[in-house]
């Protein structure tokens, strides 16, 4: 019988021995201390359960609002908005590179009108909202909170977080505008902003999700995330914030796999590794500056068009193991989501999934259920040494900046993504109902479709914004934003200046591309 090894690499032992001793490093610990392998809140579920948040956003603001509506009425605690793939690249609805994409995988904002229309009837003091977005989070988050307060919420009462992590744009996914330099500067800006103006924000989700879709192994994924958040927080220190003034609001996003035991694990792992780079190499002495706090989202490229009700049993265990692994926030795909854009049923289906695990099972009972497990916690240390070692490689190279420069975490995780597909393809891997266990014939399904009208819907909205707003000042307003950008002011003053007075997501991120230019990737040449 061949040896049986992890998503990273790692044996798998077929028995793990009794008992390990724990040093100063390695310990257990309590929950909600340091170096909180168990979690970092000391009750954590057993007085309430993690956020349940439902990824959705698409065709036009009016449509993702109703889908709002639904969510809420069906139970889910924070909202997560999918943003369409020209306003994630910072264009407009109607520029030309836009047609064709508008509202196809999320939703199309162009203004300050569309947001206001996006929360239409929801009051933004109590909810939470998540916002994936990154090149542009800056915007996006400007226009949230003039909707906000637009309903006469202040900026210390919302809630919630932006993605706006560009960095692994740079490495796995490719939504990036600007190079990296202005890119971190933008970001430090929104630290400083926030830690004024909008205190309770997560200023950044620094992902590893999207790494992992790329093929990245749970090794690869907590090891470059965390080094981008080394980068960030150099960044801002840099810019010269105090770590313990910004760091509390840090947060993080990764998957949930079905390989449930190596998940856990790697959340564990993460929590530990991220507490000791905060208090050994940056000296924070807030004891929240040290805690890892995540989102997870399960496997999206777990999912498969075959058989799609069998997701449903995918989605559930990749929610078990967020859930033993401590998440703090959590989304469940929906089971149709390799087919097109989630139904109505099915995203429903989905957050049933999370509210049986929360109230039918006994896991909100106890607080970090898997702690002392002979498997558990040798594959915690095991991940934990072999992302040290990635992380020490990254930072070889000078930090993660160089590092993605020089192409290393990119080659990296293609290498690994190649393994996984050739594994599939060779049927060392299985993949139900792909395969093996496979059916002659596929059951019929009828999946959502964006209508194409909204592209022609969206320009005519832009060309009524443009004839009653003051043109002038608009201008004005964009000529001020491009003056802060060559100069060293925060940004986002005169961004929100500019999006009051309803310039649009392009022409805000237009304006920028004049002084900072747009990122080339190196090997293009």
């Amino acid at each position: 019988m061949s040896e049986r090894r992890s998503e990273s690499g790692l044996p798998i032992q077929p028995v793990y021995p009794p008992n390990r001793d724990f040093d100063a490093e390695h310990r257990l610990g309590e929950p909600g201390k340091y170096p909180f392998t168990r979690g970092v809140y000391p009750t954590m579920y057993t007085k309430r359960p993690w956020t349940m948040r439902q990824y959705a956003g698409f065709g036009t603001a009016a449509e993702s609002n109703k889908r709002y509506h639904q969510l809420i009425d069906a139970g889910t605690m924070g909202l997560s908005v999918a943003f369409d793939l020209p306003t994630q690249m910072g264009h407009d609805s109607d520029a030309p590179i836009a047609h064709g994409e508008v509202g196809k995988v999320g939703v199309a904002i162009d203004s300050v009108d569309d947001m206001r229309l996006l929360f239409d009837g929801i009051p933004l003091d109590k909810v939470s909202t998540s916002m994936t977005i990154n090149a542009p989070a800056a915007v996006l988050l400007l226009l949230y909170q003039l909707v906000g307060e637009e309903q006469g919420v202040p900026g210390d009462a919302l809630n919630g977080t932006i993605q706006n992590d560009v960095l692994k744009e740079y490495i796995a996914r490719g939504t990036y505008i600007f190079p990296p330099k202005p890119s971190l500067r933008l970001i430090s800006d929104t630290f400083a902003y926030c830690q004024d103006e909008i205190p309770r924000w997560n200023t950044i989700s620094i992902s590893g999700y999207h790494m992992a879709e790329a093929g990245a192994t749970p090794v690869q994924e907590i090891a470059f995330t965390l080094a981008d958040g080394v980068e960030y927080v150099r960044a801002a220190i840099a810019s010269g914030l105090d770590v313990d003034d910004f760091a509390p609001r840090l947060s993080f996003f990764f998957v949930a796999r079905t390989t449930l035991l190596e998940e856990v694990a790697k959340f564990r792992a993460a929590r530990r590794i991220w507490a000791k780079i905060m208090r050994d190499w940056f000296g924070a002495k807030n004891p929240k500056s040290l805690m890892l706090r995540f989102h997870t989202q399960t496997a999206g490229v777990q999912l498969t068009a075959q058989q799609p009700e069998v997701n449903l049993v995918r989605v559930a265990v990749q929610a078990l193991g967020a859930v033993l692994g401590g998440t703090q926030s959590l989304h469940t795909n929906s089971y149709d989501e390799a087919i097109a854009l989630p139904t109505e049923k099915a995203a429903r289906l989905a957050l049933r999934t999370q509210q049986v695990i929360a109230y039918e099972s006994d896991l909100t009972a106890t607080v970090d259920p898997f702690a002392g497990s002979y498997a558990v916690e040798a594959m915690t240390d095991e991940v934990e040494a072999a992302a040290w070692e990635l992380i020490d490689k990254v930072e070889e190279f000078g930090g993660a900046v160089n590092a993605i420069e020089r192409g290393f975490q990119k080659e990296e995780i293609e290498r690994s993504a190649y393994r996984i597909a050739l594994e599939i393809d060779q049927g060392e891997r299985v993949v139900v109902g792909v395969n093996r266990f496979r059916l002659d014939e596929e059951e019929p399904y009828e999946p959502l479709r964006v209508d194409p009208a909204i592209e022609v819907g969206q320009r005519e909205r832009l060309a009524a914004l443009r004839a009653t707003r003051d043109e002038e000042a608009v201008r004005q307003a964009l000529e001020t934003l491009k003056k802060t950008a060559e100069g060293t002011g925060n940004i986002l003053y005169p961004m929100k200046e500019a999006l009051r007075l309803r310039a649009t997501v392009g022409e805000v991120c237009n304006a920028l591309r004049e002084v900072w230019g747009t990122y080339v990737p190196a090997d293009v040449f």
